[in-house]
């Protein structure tokens, strides 16, 4: 029978198994999800199946680099208590070195890959048995740069946010990284005006049109008053045009001016952002566990 593409994501999802175990799975027991995680389990390819329901938002943001290439990886847990657990770190940094040495095409490729003799996806389903958490390899970025360059890295509070930036124009790590670290504070969303998209900008103006109609100003003064918040939109959302955090008289721009250096791009990951958190208090908890 045909398989379908998002039969073999729901049993990814469940399983945490990659996407041609699943593919077979589901082919092997003629697309029942049920007999297929079965399959899986039975031939040590689903070991953290009963975990692949929970949710995985904590975890770590880890960058390293070697010559010209780096990389910034998101891999997650369930706790903080197993982020600083020896083993989890020390699975993180495996996975990041694979990565700069592999460069898989994205996180599927990367489960599917072998690292010392085994897939990643094997590897992390032997870390969850040993772990006994659900670990979740999220997203990477793999950057690269000439030696005329240099990479920023900065992680905050042990990997709860990482930045790595690229700066053109200059070996010094260290303005590179001052860079990474105004990027960590103040959450820019691009490098420059010219790499926003224009459906955005139209949906903005749209916005701030109505928001000035609204407060009543005179409509022949609107469309002015519009292009001048546009304006300022654009320089909080813009790394170039941002105050510097380390010197607010300069835009980081102006910065890197000093410097005769540019900033080619940045990679950002905030632990969790965006993945939807389960929030049970402890009664809850405890009522949960009676009644199972």
């Amino acid at each position: 029978m045909a398989i379908s593409a998002k039969l073999v994501k729901e049993l990814r999802d469940k399983t945490g198994a990659g996407m041609m175990d699943c593919k077979k799975a589901l082919v092997e027991t003629d697309g029942d999800l049920d007999k297929a995680i079965d399959y899986l389990r039975e031939n040590g390819i689903a070991k953290a199946a009963k975990k692949a329901d929970r949710i995985a938002a904590e975890g770590a943001v880890y960058i390293t680099s070697e010559g010209n290439e780096a990389v910034i990886v998101e891999i997650n847990s369930e706790t903080d208590f197993v982020a600083r657990n020896e083993s989890f770190q020390e699975l993180v940094k495996n996975i990041a070195s694979h990565i700069l040495a592999t460069k898989p095409a994205d996180v599927e490729a990367l489960y599917n890959s072998e690292l010392d003799g085994e897939t990643v996806t094997s590897l992390m389903n032997n870390a969850v048995a040993t772990i006994g958490e659900k670990l979740n390899i999220r997203r990477f970025a793999v950057e690269t740069k000439t030696d005329n360059d240099a990479f920023g890295q900065y992680m905050h509070m042990g990997g709860r946010i990482g930045v790595l930036t690229v700066v053109e124009g200059t070996t010094d790590e260290a303005v590179a990284k001052d860079v990474a670290m105004h990027a960590a504070a103040l959450n820019p969303k691009y490098v420059s005006r010219d790499q926003v998209d224009q459906a955005e900008l139209d949906h903005e103006r749209e916005v701030l049109r109505q928001q000035a109609l609204n407060e009543g100003k005179p409509e022949k003064i609107v469309d002015k008053m519009v292009e001048g918040r546009v304006r300022k939109y654009l320089e909080e959302i813009c790394i170039v045009d941002q105050p510097f955090v380390k010197d607010s008289d300069q835009t980081v721009q102006q910065f890197l001016d000093t410097q005769k250096a540019t900033i080619r791009t940045f990679v950002r990951y905030e632990l969790g952002e965006g993945i939807e958190k389960r929030e049970e208090n402890f009664a809850d908890e405890v009522l949960g566990q009676v009644k199972k």
